[in-house]
C-alpha cells in the first residue's frame, strides 16, 4: 500500500492545470484562484489625505493665536491651494490642499468665529501619504493566490475591474448504494439516508469546484457503469461506496470497462484504506472514496481537495499545526486521521482529541472541528507533540 504522501503525490504529478479565463472583479470571485498577476493600476491612495476629521494646516503657523479659516472640504472634492495664514476644515478621506503639511483633529482645536486655535502639531501629522498603501504599478497579488474578501477589496481598490482567474474544476459526484435515499423520502425497510453526496457536494464547492452532478446509483453493474460514462464528461469524479472486492462492488469493474486507468487502489491510512484514483482515457481524474461517511469526508479533505486546488494553480501551502491537548496511540501500520476539537490552551491551539472515532459516526464526527494527523508507528504521541491537523 502506499502511504498517504505517496498516494498525494501521484494524484498531483496526474492533476491537469485548467485554462485561464478573464472575469469581473465581484463578490462572487470569492475563493477563485488567479491565474494572472495583479498590479495597481493607480497609487493607493492616489493622493494625499486625511486620516482625521479637523484642519489642514501649516504646522509652523500654528500656536500663537487664531487662524483664519479659509475653507472646507469634504471627502470627493477636488484639492484647493492652501493660502498662506490660513487653515481649511477637512474630512477624513479628503484630499490635502497643497501647501498644508499637518492635519489638526478636530477634537484637538478649538474653533472661534471663523477661525482656528490649536496647539503646533508635528509636520506630517495625521496624514495619509500618497501610495502608503501601494504605489502604482506594484504587484498587488500573484498568480495562485486564492481570492479572499479581502483580495478582492485590494484589487478594486486600485482600480483592476477584471482579472485573469483559473477556470473552475467540474466535478460530478456519485454515491453508490441500493440502500440509499436522500433526505425527505420515506425511509423502506434496510434503507437509509444518503449523507454522503451531500457532504462531497459541500465539499468541492468550497474547494472552488463546480459541480455538474450529483447521482445516487444503485448497486447494479450496468447502471453504475452508465453513471460513470456521463460523469467521465467533467474534470473529476468522486464516488463513495463499491471499490472493495464485495459481490455488491461494481465501481472497479465499471470503471475498467469504461477504460480508466488504475493508479492505485489502497492507502496506508484509516479512515480511508480502500481510497482507489484512476485517470480516464478523457483525462478526467476519478476519486473512488470508501462508503462509510467519515472515511469519504476525510479522503476528500487529504486528497481530492488539494487535486482540485491544484488544477486551479493555487499554492500548496503547508498544513497548520498545532498541539496535542492529551496523548493519541499511534497505529503501527497505518496514519491515523484523529478526529479533535480545537481549543486555546496555554501555549497556542491545541487538539483535544476525543469521542469515538468510528467511520460510520457522521454525527459524532460533526462536532470535530478537525482531524490531527497522527503517523504510524508504536507507543503513544505525548501530549505536547506539535502535528498537522486539517481543519473540517
Amino acid at each position: 500500500m502506499l502511504t498517504p504522501a505517496e498516494a498525494l503525490a501521484q494524484i498531483l504529478e496526474r492533476s491537469p492545470r485548467l485554462e485561464v479565463e478573464a472575469a469581473d472583479v465581484t463578490p462572487a470571485l470569492a475563493g477563485r484562484v488567479l491565474g494572472a498577476d495583479v498590479r495597481a493600476a493607480v497609487s493607493l491612495p492616489p493622493f494625499a489625505t486625511s486620516a482625521m476629521d479637523g484642519y489642514a494646516v501649516r504646522a509652523g503657523e500654528l500656536g500663537d493665536g487664531p487662524v483664519p479659516i479659509a475653507f472646507r472640504i469634504a471627502a470627493g472634492d477636488p484639492p484647493r491651494p492652501l493660502p498662506a495664514g490660513a487653515v481649511a476644515g477637512i474630512a477624513t478621506g479628503a484630499p490635502m490642499p497643497p501647501g498644508a503639511d499637518a492635519v489638526v483633529p478636530i477634537e484637538d482645536a478649538e474653533e472661534v468665529e471663523g477661525a482656528l486655535r490649536a496647539e503646533r502639531p508635528d509636520p506630517g501629522a495625521h496624514i495619509r501619504p500618497e501610495g502608503g498603501d501601494v504605489e502604482a504599478g506594484r504587484l498587488v497579488a500573484e498568480a495562485g493566490r486564492v481570492l479572499t474578501p479581502a483580495l478582492l477589496a485590494a484589487i478594486a481598490a486600485v482600480g483592476a475591474a477584471r482579472v485573469r482567474v483559473a477556470r473552475r474544476p467540474r466535478l460530478a459526484a456519485i454515491a453508490t448504494g441500493s440502500e440509499l435515499v436522500r433526505a425527505g423520502q420515506p425511509l423502506e425497510p434496510g434503507q437509509i439516508y444518503e449523507s454522503n453526496l451531500t457532504a462531497i457536494v459541500a465539499q468541492a464547492d468550497r474547494a472552488g469546484a463546480e459541480v455538474v452532478g450529483a447521482e445516487i446509483v444503485a448497486d447494479d453493474r450496468a447502471a453504475t457503469e452508465a453513471a460513470f460514462a456521463a460523469a467521465l464528461a467533467a474534470d473529476v469524479v468522486v464516488s463513495s461506496g463499491g471499490v472493495s472486492v464485495g459481490p455488491h462492488d461494481h465501481v472497479k469493474g465499471a470503471l475498467d470497462a469504461l477504460g480508466v486507468a488504475e493508479v492505485f487502489w489502497r492507502v496506508a491510512h484509516k479512515p480511508g484504506k480502500p481510497l482507489w484514483f484512476g485517470v480516464a482515457p478523457q483525462g478526467a481524474l476519478v476519486f473512488g472514496v470508501p462508503g462509510n461517511p467519515v472515511s469519504s469526508l476525510v479522503c476528500f479533505e487529504l486528497f481530492v481537495r488539494p487535486a482540485l486546488r491544484a488544477m486551479q494553480g493555487a499554492s500548496q501551502e503547508p498544513r497548520p499545526v498545532a498541539r496535542l491537548a492529551s496523548p493519541v496511540v499511534r497505529l503501527e501500520s497505518r496514519d491515523h486521521a484523529v478526529r479533535c476539537r480545537l481549543r486555546p490552551g496555554p501555549a497556542g491551539l491545541e487538539l483535544e482529541p476525543g469521542g469515538p472515532q468510528d467511520s460510520h459516526l457522521i454525527v459524532h464526527a460533526a462536532g470535530a472541528d478537525a482531524v490531527a494527523l497522527i503517523g504510524a508507528g508504536t507507543g503513544d504521541v505525548a501530549a505536547g507533540t506539535v502535528v498537522e491537523y486539517v481543519p473540517l
